[in-house]
């Protein structure tokens, strides 16, 4: 759900950026910022094409909230997935975005610039112990001080790997790699053991492979991207040693998800990541690859693997600041996150909560193997991804990747490329 949510937010911090530039930055908006006060008046609350399946759950929620504090009342409303980030564009510039939003961190971006997302590390700061410190700082916009929304739900994807390929180019299959360093050396070890015929990745690197390599994406002041620094361009002539190898698959640079699970289902591939639902898939499609699959970690040389987060957000224009803090918190605290992860296969952002026997103990199923093993990684998981960083940005930097693993031009060549694209976009934004 979260991953693929976040591909229909394309463009919306360029549009909302331009409509409300006229509304200034780090303001209230003329709401309060005070949360202390008693909790009591009408809110509404909006989500993110939730109702369809979880109706039940939200309004089960919403009654005993309200049951607690007596004297509210919330509107809940949902929006369906197409057109989201329109609506919450719309709704922000005409002064009607609902008291309480679900949102990504990307979404958040341009309202807490436009003053319009309330600073929780001033309204709220007794929950910030209470979630993952990676979750909490998941809604912190770079340039700016605060965090401006609830970490929410999180999801991550293990990798799974064909031990039988591994086995067969002389690696341990116990073993995989979980560092690049690592990844690299196997990789070309594969490739060379199988003439060429097997890859072990079929992807290009993405954003998050450079985070996931300790690249500085951003400067501090989140002005100007920084990923073609040194380090930035070892990473991407790696990769062009394994594209030229082919121990990264020729056919990468125009992959799709699905193309890339096909290449693994029939054992092009020796790495692809995916979900509980893959290996119901294996076991139906490819037995032989289903009894040697293996799981693990994402490659990772920071110790750290990739996150993504939905949040909550205050609007920082309510009249009813309490309650509507009191409501996000109460939709993200600990025991309503559990319950929801036991609906729909997501992981609480809340501390303690992944050491729940759910998260940590194996039953044999497969849906439990994969959800043990994301769980474990998310404890210091990270977002890698800037959340100024745009579907726009991310075509830049797929092109001029795909450039340099062509020998068009060189690795440094490429990222400048890509950074001074990027940069361009960023100053359009506001």
């Amino acid at each position: 759900m979260p991953v693929s949510r976040r591909t229909l937010t394309a463009a919306f911090t360029f549009c909302l950026a331009l409509s409300l530039s006229g509304c200034g930055s780090g303001g209230d908006g003329g709401g309060s910022t005070d949360a202390s006060g008693k909790v009591e008046g009408d809110i509404t609350f909006q989500t993110w094409n939730l109702r369809a399946n979880f109706k039940p759950y939200f309004e089960g929620l919403i009654a005993d909230f309200e049951k607690k504090y007596p004297g509210t009342h919330v509107k809940w409303v949902d929006q369906p997935a197409e057109g989201y980030a329109d609506k919450i564009s719309a709704d922000a510039a005409g002064g009607t975005l609902p008291d309480v939003v679900n949102v990504s961190p990307d979404l958040v971006a341009p309202l807490a610039k436009a003053g319009l997302a309330l600073d929780l590390d001033k309204a709220a700061p007794q929950y910030r112990k209470e979630y993952l410190a990676g979750a909490w700082a998941s809604h912190r916009i770079p340039g700016m001080s605060g965090t401006y929304a609830f970490p929410w739900y999180l999801n991550t994807g293990p990798l799974f790997y064909n031990k039988s390929l591994f086995k067969e180019a002389g690696l341990d299959a116990e073993r995989p790699p979980k560092t690049y360093d690592e990844l690299f050396t196997q990789a070309l070890e594969l490739a060379k053991k199988s003439d060429g015929k097997v890859a072990t990745l079929a992807n290009v690197p993405t954003i998050e492979d450079f985070g996931r390599y300790g690249v500085e994406l951003m400067n501090k002041q989140g002005t100007a991207f920084a990923f073609n620094d040194a380090k930035g361009v070892e990473l991407l002539t790696e990769y062009k040693e394994l594209y030229d190898a082919k121990a990264l698959d020729p056919q990468a640079l125009t992959a799709t998800p699905e193309s890339s699970g096909k290449k693994f289902l029939t054992g092009a591939v020796a790495m692809n990541p995916g979900s509980a639902l893959d290996l119901g898939n294996f076991k139906k499609q490819a037995p032989s690859l289903y009894k040697n699959i293996g799981i693990t970690d994402q490659i990772t040389s920071t110790g750290h693997v990739n996150m993504y987060v939905m949040g909550v957000m205050v609007n920082a224009q309510t009249k009813k600041t309490p309650a509507a803090v009191a409501f996000a918190h109460y939709v993200t605290d600990a025991a309503h996150q559990m319950s929801f992860a036991k609906q729909v296969a997501i992981f609480p952002s809340t501390a303690g909560s992944l050491d729940d026997p759910y998260f940590t103990k194996e039953d044999g199923t497969d849906e439990t193997r994969v959800r043990v093993a994301a769980a474990k990684s998310l404890k210091t998981a990270v977002n890698y991804t800037p959340v100024l960083f745009s579907e726009q940005m991310k075509t830049a930097l797929r092109n001029e990747v795909a450039k340099a693993l062509q020998g068009k031009q060189s690795p440094e060549e490429a990222l400048d490329n890509a950074v001074k694209a990027c940069d361009t976009l960023l100053q359009q934004q506001g």
